[in-house]
Protein backbone atom coordinates (compact mmCIF):
# COMPACT_ATOMS: atom_id res chain seq x y z
CA UNK A 1 0.00 0.00 0.00
CA UNK A 2 1.34 3.01 -1.05
CA UNK A 3 1.51 5.88 1.70
CA UNK A 4 -0.55 9.02 1.72
CA UNK A 5 1.01 12.69 0.40
CA UNK A 6 0.40 14.38 2.91
CA UNK A 7 1.18 11.86 6.36
CA UNK A 8 3.23 12.88 9.02
CA UNK A 9 6.50 11.34 9.21
CA UNK A 10 6.97 12.55 12.68
CA UNK A 11 4.50 13.34 15.76
CA UNK A 12 3.29 16.78 15.34
CA UNK A 13 5.11 17.21 11.27
CA UNK A 14 2.55 18.82 9.16
CA UNK A 15 3.93 16.35 6.42
CA UNK A 16 6.93 15.26 4.53
CA UNK A 17 9.25 17.72 2.89
CA UNK A 18 7.94 16.11 -0.93
CA UNK A 19 4.50 17.10 -0.03
CA UNK A 20 5.40 20.76 1.25
CA UNK A 21 6.95 20.82 -1.92
CA UNK A 22 4.31 19.90 -4.14
CA UNK A 23 1.68 22.16 -2.07
CA UNK A 24 4.29 25.04 -2.55
CA UNK A 25 4.38 24.60 -6.81
CA UNK A 26 0.61 23.81 -7.04
CA UNK A 27 -0.03 27.43 -5.06
CA UNK A 28 2.76 28.99 -7.39
CA UNK A 29 0.77 27.63 -10.38
CA UNK A 30 -2.09 28.72 -9.14
CA UNK A 31 -0.79 32.26 -8.74
CA UNK A 32 0.00 32.79 -11.89
CA UNK A 33 -3.68 31.58 -12.79
CA UNK A 34 -4.98 33.90 -11.10
CA UNK A 35 -2.79 37.04 -12.31
CA UNK A 36 -3.49 35.89 -15.51
CA UNK A 37 -7.27 36.39 -14.92
CA UNK A 38 -6.95 39.27 -13.61
CA UNK A 39 -4.90 40.77 -16.48
CA UNK A 40 -7.53 39.17 -19.04
CA UNK A 41 -10.28 41.01 -16.80
CA UNK A 42 -8.10 44.90 -16.46
CA UNK A 43 -7.94 44.09 -20.38
CA UNK A 44 -11.37 43.62 -20.76
CA UNK A 45 -12.14 46.61 -18.27
CA UNK A 46 -9.20 49.00 -20.36
CA UNK A 47 -11.34 48.02 -23.68
CA UNK A 48 -14.66 48.87 -22.21
CA UNK A 49 -12.99 52.14 -20.87
CA UNK A 50 -11.55 52.68 -24.02
CA UNK A 51 -14.79 52.15 -25.96
CA UNK A 52 -17.68 53.69 -23.48
CA UNK A 53 -15.74 55.46 -21.80
CA UNK A 54 -16.46 58.81 -23.08
CA UNK A 55 -19.73 58.39 -21.94
CA UNK A 56 -18.23 59.12 -18.27
CA UNK A 57 -16.67 62.10 -19.84
CA UNK A 58 -20.56 63.28 -20.35
CA UNK A 59 -21.02 63.05 -17.23
CA UNK A 60 -17.64 64.03 -15.42
CA UNK A 61 -15.67 65.81 -17.40
CA UNK A 62 -12.51 65.29 -15.23
CA UNK A 63 -12.84 61.81 -16.87
CA UNK A 64 -11.62 63.45 -20.42
CA UNK A 65 -8.22 63.31 -18.62
CA UNK A 66 -7.81 59.30 -18.10
CA UNK A 67 -9.53 58.36 -21.11
CA UNK A 68 -8.26 60.66 -23.88
CA UNK A 69 -5.03 58.56 -23.88
CA UNK A 70 -6.53 55.49 -23.00
CA UNK A 71 -8.27 56.19 -26.36
CA UNK A 72 -5.36 57.16 -28.32
CA UNK A 73 -3.79 54.44 -27.38
CA UNK A 74 -6.16 51.97 -27.96
CA UNK A 75 -7.59 53.63 -31.62
CA UNK A 76 -3.53 53.44 -32.59
CA UNK A 77 -3.44 49.55 -31.28
CA UNK A 78 -6.10 48.53 -33.68
CA UNK A 79 -4.95 51.25 -36.69
CA UNK A 80 -1.51 50.02 -36.15
CA UNK A 81 -2.23 46.39 -36.06
CA UNK A 82 -0.63 45.51 -33.30
CA UNK A 83 -0.42 43.98 -30.09
CA UNK A 84 -1.71 45.43 -27.04
CA UNK A 85 1.53 44.86 -24.42
CA UNK A 86 -1.24 43.14 -21.92
CA UNK A 87 -1.57 40.18 -24.71
CA UNK A 88 1.49 38.32 -24.13
CA UNK A 89 1.55 38.78 -20.42
CA UNK A 90 -1.08 37.49 -19.92
CA UNK A 91 0.09 34.07 -22.36
CA UNK A 92 3.05 34.67 -20.42
CA UNK A 93 1.37 34.12 -16.92
CA UNK A 94 -0.90 31.29 -18.13
CA UNK A 95 2.01 29.15 -19.41
CA UNK A 96 3.74 29.97 -15.89
CA UNK A 97 0.20 28.53 -14.60
CA UNK A 98 0.47 25.10 -16.23
CA UNK A 99 -2.05 26.00 -19.18
CA UNK A 100 -1.85 25.46 -22.72
CA UNK A 101 -4.97 27.67 -23.70
CA UNK A 102 -7.85 29.40 -22.51
CA UNK A 103 -10.29 26.40 -21.44
CA UNK A 104 -11.20 26.21 -18.01
CA UNK A 105 -13.29 28.64 -15.56
CA UNK A 106 -15.99 31.49 -16.15
CA UNK A 107 -12.54 34.38 -17.15
CA UNK A 108 -11.52 31.97 -19.82
CA UNK A 109 -14.84 31.12 -21.38
CA UNK A 110 -16.58 34.23 -21.31
CA UNK A 111 -14.53 36.77 -21.44
CA UNK A 112 -11.74 35.88 -23.20
CA UNK A 113 -14.02 35.38 -26.55
CA UNK A 114 -14.63 39.20 -26.28
CA UNK A 115 -10.97 40.42 -25.94
CA UNK A 116 -9.45 37.62 -28.49
CA UNK A 117 -12.26 37.03 -31.13
CA UNK A 118 -10.63 34.41 -33.62
CA UNK A 119 -12.09 35.18 -36.51
CA UNK A 120 -10.71 39.11 -36.59
CA UNK A 121 -9.72 40.30 -40.00
CA UNK A 122 -7.18 43.30 -40.74
CA UNK A 123 -10.06 44.96 -42.04
CA UNK A 124 -12.70 44.58 -38.86
CA UNK A 125 -9.91 45.65 -36.93
CA UNK A 126 -9.61 48.72 -38.84
CA UNK A 127 -13.17 49.14 -38.75
CA UNK A 128 -13.67 48.57 -34.73
CA UNK A 129 -10.59 51.23 -34.87
CA UNK A 130 -12.80 53.86 -36.57
CA UNK A 131 -15.64 52.98 -34.42
CA UNK A 132 -14.21 53.88 -31.28
CA UNK A 133 -12.51 56.91 -33.04
CA UNK A 134 -16.03 58.36 -34.55
CA UNK A 135 -17.90 57.46 -31.39
CA UNK A 136 -15.20 59.24 -29.43
CA UNK A 137 -15.23 62.26 -31.20
CA UNK A 138 -19.25 62.74 -31.43
CA UNK A 139 -19.02 62.54 -27.34
CA UNK A 140 -16.29 65.39 -26.88
CA UNK A 141 -17.55 67.13 -29.70
CA UNK A 142 -20.85 67.12 -27.45
CA UNK A 143 -18.82 68.07 -23.98
CA UNK A 144 -16.98 71.04 -25.73
CA UNK A 145 -20.20 72.13 -26.93
CA UNK A 146 -21.88 72.31 -23.27
CA UNK A 147 -18.94 73.55 -22.20
CA UNK A 148 -18.96 76.61 -24.74
CA UNK A 149 -22.51 77.25 -23.85
CA UNK A 150 -21.85 76.88 -20.03
CA UNK A 151 -19.09 79.31 -20.16
CA UNK A 152 -21.63 81.82 -22.46
CA UNK A 153 -24.28 81.79 -19.56
CA UNK A 154 -22.03 82.48 -16.88
CA UNK A 155 -20.55 85.59 -18.80
CA UNK A 156 -22.65 88.73 -19.13
CA UNK A 157 -23.79 89.09 -22.64
CA UNK A 158 -23.68 91.48 -24.56
CA UNK A 159 -26.01 93.85 -25.74
CA UNK A 160 -27.89 93.19 -28.95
Amino acid sequence: MAPAPYRASRPGDRGSRVSRERTGKRRGVMVYRILADLVVSAHLAFVLFVALGGFLVLRRRRVAWFHLPAAAWGVLIEFAGWVCPLTPLEVWLRIRGGEAGYAGGFVEHYLIPLLYPGNLTRTQQVLLGLLVLVVNVWIYLVVIRRSVRERNAREPGEPA
